[in-house]
Order: structure tokens, then sequence, then C-alpha cells
């Protein structure tokens, strides 16, 4: 499918005045669906009138009307809409309200910036190291603004454009988080009313630099009808050693877009501009979200100011301490369930279930430790659940137990993950009114379901529903067995003897150290787990499914016991199934690892490729620098040359 049209709106009129040129920049639009190829709108010349007369009434004005995010689609029309010329191209107009509209699938600012941050993890690819999240002073105003950057391969100027159009991924959906093509715009626009993105990149041996903006401000002060997008292009000449305007049309349209960018960005001038690439290097691409929303109180909706190191939602933190009473206060607010919800620091060290390696996310100039959500959990038991997806069964382990601080604090849900990527934090799935199941936790990946564009819920497919069911039923299930250990009665299951609290109590019984098989891929290292085989729990009667999910699930056999399981062929030695099963598991370690180690020998043969191409594009500027100084030392030479011999025939004259 073919990129978005570009087309100059000043080449029909050479005449027109400065006003009218600032809002002239590229337009992409939406193509219609069921087509393959994508065009865009000229705007009728009464419409840039309009619109230079609204530029005349905003200028010097850089802020949305309405601050409030959620207010602030709420305009009237300035014009009527223009019909579409009769060309005979059929295609959809994209009014700029669908900008806001689009971004309403947010509800939360962390979900947006959890958008910006799965970009820069799916760079990993094309070697990005880091992704810095931080705060940007506005050079306009002093504002605050935020601040996205990563090292990444970059965008060239093709791969700018589709970021900037709808519905444009050229990510594939089985390697990347993202792969609708929607998450920048919605995120972007879910946090501020204007984005500027820069954006460095090294392909085919040429060195490009894009800028873009995406700005509400812009396209509701000019009452546009349609979404306009100003892009600009420079590339690297080695000819002449810097950089030279990289013309789509002509020099015009290069200087109409540049124009809008200068005006409605934070940058005043072309050289302002171009020194936002100095700390991107040859690679790598970075994005500033300015003008950003208020809430309903007028104050900005993130935080910078209280803490230096990370980024907060404004009054996040008040209101969970008005929530709770005194007693249970001080509990709650270092409970990470609580604190993830108005900490972006917080937040993004569960985001993923594990970092990429050598990876690092930098928010505020400080690294964001990743956090395992299991190591906050006390009697951790693991359940497999096989969820029947078309004709495949697929295997997922749950990990669960109760949350430390449990029961004080009444927290409970399951974590669940989509590809690594945290979707649903905390899924309550029991509500009972009584409190059964208060301060269960879970923590499972769930590739067979698909996430919401906003990747803040699931698709509510009947697959979906069933795993809703099961993780009540778990919840329920272990809380039946293990209330106990909190202090709860249970009446459904008696049990004789007393058991403490503490799971670290020597005289527990109930408990057991179990060091994980690496398959389950949630535990580290040795952890506390509730053993079935426990002579305190054994007059439980335990559920015959759920004695199936659990006996699958211990991979060590406790005292040297053996375990069996029937089937239809008959009784089956488990520990010769569980040795199959550790020895594909080593083999396929195994291979894993060989190609990640060729994969990044390949990897750091390629660095030094590109970098052995820009010392020798240095190397060649150098050359023509000296061969140049050369020629005019050669030239000055001569004309000392032509001139001696001037001299010498006035002298020769002279004697003659």
């Amino acid at each position: 499918m073919s990129a978005p049209e570009i087309i100059d709106l000043s080449s029909d009129n050479e005449a027109e005045s400065e006003d009218i040129q600032d809002v002239k920049p590229i337009i992409l639009s939406a193509a219609s669906k069921g087509t393959a190829s994508y065009s865009s709108i000229i705007v009728p010349g009464n419409l840039l009138e309009d619109k230079a007369q609204s530029m005349k009434t905003f200028r010097g004005s850089y802020r949305p009307p309405c601050r409030q995010f959620w207010k602030s689609g709420e305009y009237e029309l300035g014009h009527t809409l223009e019909p579409l010329p009769r060309n005979g191209k059929n295609r959809l107009r994209i009014h700029p309200k669908f900008l806001h509209s689009n971004a309403t699938s947010h509800k939360w600012a962390f979900g947006a910036i959890a958008e910006l941050l799965d970009n820069a993890i799916d760079e990993v690819h094309n070697g990005a190291t880091f992704v810095i999240i931080d705060k940007f002073s506005n050079p306009r105003n002093g504002d605050p603004a935020l601040l996205i950057k990563d090292d990444g391969g970059g965008m060239d100027p093709e791969s700018l454009r589709r970021c900037m159009s709808f519905g444009f991924s050229d990510k594939q959906s089985g390697s990347t988080i993202g792969q609708y093509g929607n998450g920048f715009k919605t995120s972007t626009m879910r946090l501020g009313a204007d984005v500027i993105v820069f954006s460095c990149c090294i392909k085919r041996s040429r060195l490009t630099q894009s800028v873009g903006l995406l700005s509400y401000t812009f396209l509701r002060q000019t009452g546009c009808d349609d979404i306009v997008v100003p892009v600009v292009d420079y590339e690297f000449s080695s000819a002449t050693g810097s950089l030279v305007h990289l013309l789509r049309t002509d020099e015009k349209q290069f200087s109409t877009n540049l124009t809008a960018v200068l005006k409605w960005s934070p940058f005043a001038t072309e050289a302002e501009l171009l020194k936002q690439f100095d700390d991107i290097g040859h690679h790598g691409t970075k994005v500033i979200v300015f003008n950003l929303w208020q809430n309903d109180d007028g104050i900005m909706e993130l935080d910078f100011d209280t803490d230096s190191e990370d980024i907060m939602i404004t009054g996040g933190q008040k209101q969970v301490v008005i929530a709770k009473v005194n007693s249970e206060a001080d509990l709650s607010q270092k409970c990470i369930a609580t604190r993830y919800q108005y900490s972006l620091r917080v937040y993004s060290s569960i985001l993923y279930l594990k970092t990429p390696e050598n990876f690092k996310i930098l928010l505020r100039g400080v690294e964001v430790m990743p956090h395992h959500i299991i190591t906050d959990l006390m009697y951790i038991e693991c359940i497999r659940y096989r969820p029947q997806v078309d004709t495949n069964q697929l295997v997922v382990d749950t990990t669960i137990g109760f949350i430390q601080g449990a029961p004080t604090i009444n927290v409970q849900g399951f974590n669940v993950y989509h590809k690594n990527r945290l979707i649903l934090p905390f899924w309550k799935v029991a509500h009972n009114s009584y409190g059964k199941g208060r301060g269960v936790v879970g923590v499972l990946e769930a590739n067979f379901i698909k996430p919401t564009h906003d990747k803040q819920d699931f698709e509510r497919s009947s697959i979906y529903q069933k795993l809703e069911m099961r993780l009540k039923e778990m919840t329920y299930e272990y809380w039946d067995l293990y209330c106990h250990l909190l202090g709860y009665q249970n009446k459904k299951f008696p049990h004789k003897t007393s058991i403490p609290q503490s799971p670290s109590t020597d005289s527990s019984r109930a408990v057991r150290q179990l060091k994980m098989n690496p398959s389950v891929g949630l535990a580290h290292g040795a952890l506390d787990v509730v053993a079935l085989g426990d002579p305190t729990l054994s007059s439980i009667a335990l559920p015959q499914k759920r004695k199936r999910d659990i006996r699958s699930t211990v991979h060590e056999s406790f005292n040297g016991d053996t375990f069996s399981d029937t089937t239809k062929d008959g009784p089956v030695n488990l520990k010769s199934k569980i040795k199959e099963e550790q020895l594909s598991i080593r083999k396929q370690t195994q291979m894993s690892d060989a190609l990640k180690q060729e994969n990044k020998r390949l990897s750091e043969q390629c660095s030094e490729y590109e970098d052995t191409e820009k010392q020798l594009l240095f190397k060649e500027q150098k050359l023509r620098s000296e061969l140049k100084e050369a020629e005019e030392t050669y030239n000055n030479l001569m004309a000392e040359l032509r001139s001696m011999d001037g001299i010498k025939m006035e002298r020769s004259v002279t004697v003659d």
C-alpha cells in the first residue's frame, strides 16, 4: 500500500500573503475502506482565506482555547464543510475533531505514555538500548512538556509520514507489541494538544533527518476541516559536509511546511529546530508532547514537581490517602497495587514481565528497576490452565498467592500480561461482599486473547469470558484452601490444627521450599510454595479439576515420592514425563541462546560496518575540504606566478 501523497497547496497561487502560506503544509488523509491507494485534499481558495483570517485572529497564541482534555472536543465549526472535488475518486475525509475522539480511548494518562514506551521497546530489534522519559521546558512560554526519546533505528521520511497517518504499521503482530498503526496518535493527543517528532535514520547509506508536527491547536485555530500535518526533511550531503533540504516537490513547498512548523511548535527558528537532533545521534527518535492537558481544577494532569525522579498523576496520591482509614493508609501507600495508579516509575517497573536484555528505561535521569509482582506474594501456588483455542490446546501457568500486608489491605486481582506487556493490572474477577478472595493476587501471561487498541483491556470474546470464570474459580478455591493461614475461619474446610500466619516459620508444615522450574517463567529462585502433599491439608477434599491442575505444575517430587497420573493409555510415571519436559526445555533454551548469540554477533558486525561507513563519510568530507584548500592554494600560487612574470617583462623592457 502506497504512502500518503504530499500536495503543495501554495502552487495554485504564488501571490498569496505570508499569513496564508503559514497554513499550507502537507495534508495526510485517510483512505476509504477497500481502496488500494491514498490521496490528499486540495483546500479551496476561499477556505485558505478563512484560515488566513483565523491566523490573524490567533497570531501569537499557542494554547488551545480549552486546556481540559475531556472538554476540548466541544467546539463549533467555524465554516461549512466544502464538498469534495468531483474527480471520480472516492475516499474518506478526517476532521480534526477525530484526533480528540480517537484519543478518548485512553482514559488514563499513564496508559497513553505506555503506548509510547511500547514503540521504544519494539525498536530493540533495530538496536535500541534505552528510552528516556523526562520533562522538557517549552522555550516559548516555559511550560513543561513531556519528552520521550530512544536510540532505535529511527524513521526515514516515508516512515515518519506513515507514523503520522492512520492505520499504517510496518510492525509484525507476531513479534512486536504494536500492530494497529494508531497508538502514536491516540497516546500523544491524550497527553497534550500538540506533538512534534524528530527522527534521524541511516538507510541505504543515506542519512536523513525529519521533523513532523501534529497540532490540535493549529487545526482548531485555523479552522481546518481536514487533518493537516507539516513535515520537513533534511539529508546529509557528503559533497558539502552539511545538511541540505530534502525536497519532495520544490523549495516553495518545503518553505511552506517549515513556516508552519516554526509558527506552531516550541521552536521559532530553523537553527533551534535542527539543534534538537544534536542529542539523538545518527539514529533515533525524539517525541515532545507540549500544551499538556489540565484537569477540571485547571492544574496540569502530569505532575513533574512532587518528585524530581518521577512523573505523577496530579492529586492521585492524595485521593488514595483520603479513601483509606488511618490504620490502612501506610500499608496502602506502600502497596504496589496502589502506587502504580499515580506513579509512573512504579507503573513502568511492572509494565513488562521481562525487560529486554541490555535495554533501560530512564525516567527523569534515573533507571527504572523492573519489579516482579510475585516477589510480593506469600504462600505461592502455581496452577496450570488449559484454554481451548480453536483446535489447539495451550498451557498457561498462573502464579497465585496472598499479597504481603493481607488481610489488612483490601487488594486482590490478577495481573494479566500479553506478549510481555501488562494489559490488566490487578483485575478483580471475584466480587464477593463477604470478603472472600480478599488479598489473593495472581500473575499470568495470556497470549491467546487479543487486547483492545489502547492496551488497557482485552476484547470481550468468549475465550475472555472463559478465562474470567476460571480465574474466579482459582481465587475462590485458593481462598478456601489457605485463608486460615491469615486467620480467617473457613467453615467449608475446618482445620483441626492451627497453622502460624508467617510463611517463614519453621514449624509451619503448610509451607515448603520449592525451586520453580524455569518453564513457568514467572518465578526467580526459591520461593515459598504451598505443597499439595502436606499432612495438614490431607483432610481437605480438593476438586478433581484442581488436583489435576496442581499436580501438573509440580516439577519436583517431595521426599522422593513418585507421582503418577492416568491417561487413556494407562498409568504414566510423572517423573519420566517431567524429565522429558525438562530435556525438551533445555534443548529449546540452548537453541534460543545460540540464536541470541548469533543475533548479537551479527548486530555487532552491522554496527562495525555502520561505524566504518560513518568514518568514511567524514574522511571523504575531510579530503574534500583539503582538496578545496589545495585548489585555493594552487590558484593563489598561480596568480603570484603570473604577477611575477609581469614584473619580469616590465624589467626586461626597461633594460632594453
